[in-house]
């Protein structure tokens, strides 16, 4: 059998409920990432570092909820801290000491953070940085990274040069944007030729939280250009705080942005969100006089913000990552299976397919048109086709020749080790590639 067949015969469950949740959901799904061809998986529990698929079959987990469990599905320390939040109240419409227990554990952490707002979730947190930013420059531009997300809201939704607006955006928000390519010199021209920028925001490691990497010492040197012409700089740590490090990429790399968001781990794998940095900045949320309140306080509502279970997760979660122990060992086990994964390309003599990644968060680029050395990624590698995998065909049959081989990466090529996978998890996970490799091989 194909792969393709393969997955349908194991999965006839999760075919089913597919077919009833395309007359729910448009395309069947409820998160765009989720999407695949014939039909995404169903999944109906987790344990740690597996979970089980509506048909019983047990897969090596490495969405870890979109990155938001370092320490694995069901970790002792916050299904009790939540089960007893639970019982106090799910949503007081109050303030609560929860809160304060957060804030106090994000600021200890991450550089920088003198203030800050919860959100209940990281778009959220992007969306209020940019209103942020703007409020305290009076300026109306932010210039973003190509291929760099920062959620789905309207003022960060377009991320390439191409001039085509994307279905739901005009020219008034587009104009509001400065999409630039990685390069400094870019980025110098423009706030020099331009006195209307108000920040520059990007994922710290690279687009898509390091599939297209940033070039060695990029972050130091735009944290230089930002303050030599007064224009912010906004970190996106939504997927690398408490990760990379405790104090996420900005810490490691010895910077301390304006702004940075943060989510995913924040609220330890609930919904959750933040925005934090300067108290001068973060000033434009304060109440004041009335004349302040009319023409600089920004209105800030969100039923969710600092809710109740999402804070008591959050706590129980920082609590045990503040010590980076966590970190050191997903990025030793992540360092361990990018290894393994590209020795098993090298025996395939595979050019053009690489594994790489941060610590913890991996990659793999399949069939890239720029030929490469198996298991060497080149730095002419292309931005676009990093961020997409390479070859669109060889990352689907990736990604569903892994999970036939009971192995569940995000999109078939990235994923994230979390601090509870075992040696055992990533040799079964090599073994897995391997085989996959090979059915890929029979059919081409």
């Amino acid at each position: 059998m194909t792969i393709i067949e393969t997955y349908i015969q194991r999965h006839p469950r999760s075919q089913a409920l597919f077919r009833q949740a395309q007359t729910l959901f448009p395309s069947g799904v409820t998160h765009d990432g989720r999407y695949i061809a014939p039909f995404p998986l169903y999944v109906e529990r987790c344990a740690g570092t597996h979970k089980w698929d509506a048909d019983g079959n047990e897969l090596i987990d490495y969405w870890m909820g979109h990155g938001a469990l370092l320490l694995g599905h069901g970790h002792p320390a916050i299904v009790t801290a939540v089960q007893r939040q639970m019982e106090r109240g799910a949503h007081y419409g109050a303030e609560h000491e929860l809160s304060l227990q957060w804030a106090h554990l994000v600021k200890r952490l991450v550089p920088g953070i003198e203030l800050l707002r919860f959100t209940a979730s990281g778009t959220e947190a992007t969306m209020m940085a940019l209103r942020l930013a703007r409020a305290f420059t009076g300026k109306p531009v932010v210039i973003r990274f190509a291929g760099h997300y920062h959620g789905w809201h309207d003022m960060l939704a377009h991320d390439t040069n191409d001039a085509s607006a994307p279905a739901g955006l005009y020219d008034g928000v587009l104009g509001s944007m400065i999409v630039a390519p990685t390069d400094l010199d870019y980025v110098e021209h423009t706030l020099r030729s331009r006195t209307d920028v108000a920040a520059v925001i990007l994922e710290p490691t690279g687009a898509s939280y390091g599939a297209a990497p940033l070039p060695s010492g990029f972050l130091r040197d735009l944290r230089q250009l930002t303050w030599q012409y007064g224009v912010l700089l906004i970190c996106d740590e939504i997927v690398t705080g408490f990760r990379v490090a405790p104090g996420g990429a900005q810490q490691r790399a010895g910077v301390v942005a304006d702004l940075t968001t943060l989510a995913k781990i924040l609220a330890g794998g609930l919904p959750g969100g933040a925005v934090g940095g300067r108290a001068d900045i973060l000033k434009h949320l304060a109440f004041g006089d009335t004349a302040w309140n009319q023409a600089h306080k920004i209105r800030h509502f969100g039923t969710f913000n600092a809710a109740p279970l999402s804070a008591a997760a959050g706590v129980a979660m920082l609590d045990i990552v503040a010590n980076d122990a966590p970190g050191a060992r997903a990025a030793a086990l992540g360092e361990r299976l990018i290894a393994g994964m590209n020795a098993e390309l090298r025996k395939r003599d595979l050019a053009g397919w690489a594994a790489y990644g941060d610590g913890s968060i991996f990659h793999i680029i399949a069939g890239c048109s720029v030929g490469f050395p198996p298991g060497e990624l080149a730095p002419a590698a292309p931005p676009d086709e990093l961020k997409r995998g390479g070859d669109p065909h060889l990352v689907h049959l990736v990604r569903l020749a892994m999970i036939n081989q009971g192995i569940d990466l995000m999109r078939g090529r990235s994923g994230f080790v979390s601090a509870v996978h075992t040696p055992d998890d990533i040799d079964a996970t090599i073994t897995a590639f391997a085989a996959a490799l090979d059915a890929i091989a029979a059919e081409r």
